[in-house]
Formats: structure tokens, sequence, C-alpha cells
């Protein structure tokens, strides 16, 4: 067998398993965007959409443009307070949609600053979201699921079974629900500092396991007149699946942070079971692929410090002679202990001997300061009851296909 043919046929195979990973995807869909009153969503439609909308109900396509100013740059929630829309209109918009938000269950704040969100949708489901702010600006961290199907065995979430995925209105919902808590509105285009200012897509779920609806909801974040914000200032964390990094890479460009957290398969098979299926080799190969990855641009390596499991100094060495000549950083994080977890955090000494090796070796090793730990904002600790309401749609039989 030639080269080419190999590299045809690994392409074939690549496609193939994106088409089954969308559809699988499909099982888990969020439900419709309309509400019990007939009014449709307008939030996390695309702006083709947004002008469908309009144009079914008789009106001028210019009209989507001075929508999505509203909703996206001004963060207005309210048809009546839209002043540039005759009151005729606006009493016929009302009729017929909505501008949402996702319902605020709960609101808490750290002692550092952190402030996690329990947000609600329509069909009852809940999600966790958090904000970690610095001194200028922060990022807002999404989830992009209710539950998660990876199941690695240090994360609070992978103990909560997939129930659905999230829609795109409920994943941009998500930021701008913050952004009203934080009254950032309208978003800022003069230069001012945000207080928002990044999205890391790292909350509950795993995004490229809901990937249609979670490039939806990034491209409404990147349009340049609503909330604006550059692919720059996202980043995607994936636990490895590689045939959806590929596309992500090519469609959106955002950065990538990769959940690696092992440097051996059969240590990252039993705490990332996910790599049963993508070993570290494909993975790697992956992120040398990635579109966009410079000095400038560098892929982050997620690495949970877990006792006596990945953290030695032989680690340290193996994970530098595997990230070799992939522009990286290596963010090293203290494990953030939960109820019922089976491991330990690593010691001072442990995290501090393991930064200094790959440090040495030219990459970036910072160790993550944890932050909301005293509300179970710290990474890894985010989970919310919602599997007791899981629909009867997601039993046996889907989590079975789910499984495969």
């Amino acid at each position: 067998m030639t080269d080419a043919t190999a590299t045809a046929d690994a392409a074939e195979l690549s496609a193939a398993e994106r088409d089954r990973i969308l559809a699988k995807a499909a099982l888990f869909s969020p439900p419709a965007a309309t509400l019990a009153d007939g009014r449709r969503e307008l939030v996390g439609l695309s702006r083709e959409e947004l002008v469908e909308e309009m144009v079914a109900i008789g009106e001028k396509p210019f009209r989507a443009k001075q929508l999505w100013h509203w909703i996206y740059h001004q963060g207005v929630t309210d048809f009546s307070r839209m002043p540039t829309i005759a009151r005729t209109m606006q009493a016929k918009l009302e009729e017929r949609f909505v501008i949402g938000r996702p319902g605020v269950t709960t609101e808490q704040t750290s002692t550092d600053g952190t402030r996690k969100w329990l947000f609600g949708f329509r069909d009852g489901q809940q999600v966790e979201t958090v904000y970690i702010p610095d001194e200028d600006r922060g990022a807002v961290c999404i989830s992009t699921q209710v539950g998660c199907t990876l199941s690695c065995k240090f994360c609070h979430t992978g103990t909560q079974k997939l129930v659905r995925n999230l829609g795109a209105a409920e994943i941009v919902g998500q930021f701008m629900a913050a952004r009203d808590s934080y009254g950032e509105w309208p978003s800022p285009t003069d230069g001012t500092p945000r207080m928002l200012s990044n999205i890391v897509i790292m909350g509950m779920g795993e995004p490229l396991y809901n990937y249609e609806n979670v490039a939806k909801a990034m491209r409404i974040v990147m349009d340049g007149e609503g909330i604006g914000l550059s692919k720059r200032r996202i980043t995607l964390s994936t636990s490895g699946v590689v045939p959806m990094m590929d596309k992500c890479g090519a469609e959106l460009g955002v950065g990538l942070a990769v959940s690696l957290h092992a440097v051996r398969d059969e240590v990252r098979d039993e705490i990332v079971p996910l790599n049963r299926k993508y070993p570290i080799d494909e993975l790697l190969a992956a992120c040398r692929r990635y579109p966009g990855a410079t000095n400038a641009r560098r892929i982050t390596f997620e690495y949970v410090m877990l006792k006596g499991i990945n953290d030695s100094e032989a680690d340290a060495r193996e994970l530098v002679r595997l990230i070799k000549g992939i522009p990286a950083k290596v963010n090293l994080i203290p494990f953030n202990p939960w109820p019922g977890s089976p491991y330990e955090t690593s010691s001072n000494n442990a995290i501090h001997r393991f930064a200094d090796i790959v440090l040495e070796a030219g990459y970036a090793s910072p160790v993550r300061k944890p932050r909301g730990r005293d509300i179970l904002a710290a990474c890894g600790q985010l989970k919310t009851e919602s599997e007791r309401q899981r629909p009867v749609r997601a039993g046996a039989a889907v989590m079975k296909a789910a499984a495969a």
C-alpha cells in the first residue's frame, strides 16, 4: 500500500467516524426552541435563520440586522426597548418571538471572587457555569451538555450520566446571562477592558460530542456586530475526540486545550476511558495537525495532579518527550477533591518538581491556582442533580447506543 493510499484510507475512516459521532449526538438533541404558547426563541438562531424568520412574518430582511444588534450587542430582552423598531413592529415581534435567558436557580460567589451559577432551562434540566475573574478581565467557563458521557474517574461531572446536549441558545445564553449578572452590556467596542473577556468551553460535558450546537453558538459569539469575541479569546477543551478535532480547527479555529492527565496509555485508559478509543499517540497526532497552533497560539495540555498516579518525575520526563515539537504549554492542576472521590491531591513538592522538569524543557508549566473550591466551582467539581430528572427517551436503549 502506498503512502497516498494509506492517507486516503485514514481520511475516509476519520470522515466515517465523524459522521457516526454527529449521528449519535442527535440521540441527545435539545428540545425545540419553542415555548408552550408557540413563540419562537430568537437567541441561538444564525443570521440566516433570523432573516428567514423575518421574511416568514412579512418583514424585510434588514429587520434581522436590527434584531441582531439589540440582542447580541445591547443585550436587550424586551422588544419594547428597541427604539429603532416601530411600536407596531415591536408588538408583532412580541406576539411571535421571545428573547430568553437561562433561569438562575442559584448564584454563589466565592471568597476569591469566582462566581458560579446553576442555570435552569425550559425542560427543567440544569447546568453549572463559572466566571473566574482576573485583574481587569476574566473567563466564563461554559457547559455544553447536561451531564457527561466520558466518566473520567477524577472528575465530579463524570459521575453524572449524560442527559442531553445543550442547544446553541442554551450555550450562548450562559455567557449572556453572566453578562447580565455583571451589567456588561452593550458589548465594548472602543478598547474598554471587559470583565467577561474570554470563554473557556470546559464546563460540564464534552463539547466535541455536541459539536454542531457548540459551533453555532461560537459563531454567534464571534460575530463582530454582536458579542464580538475573537477566536483568540475562546478556548475549547476536549478529552480527545480525535475525529472532531480536525473539524473544529478547520471551521472555528479557536484555541485548543487537551485534557491529557497521563502519559501512558495504561494509566490514561483508567482515568480517561475515552483513551481506549483514541489513545495518546492518535491524540497527539491530531494536536500536531491542529490549524493555527503556533508559539503565539499554543495548545494547552491540562494535567490534573493525582498523588501516586501520574505525578512522578518519570511521568514529567515522558510528558516532555510526548509533546516535543508541539507549540504547547502545560497547565498543572492540583486535584480538586469532591465528596466520594477516590483520589488525593499530589503534594506541593511533587507538583513543583514536575513543573520544574517541564519548564526546563522549554514549556511553560504554570500550576493552576484553585479557584472557587469553597463553592465547588473549581476544575472537575461541577455537577448538578439533573440526572434525577432524566427523560424516559434517554433510557437504556439510547444509553447503550451512546456507549457503542
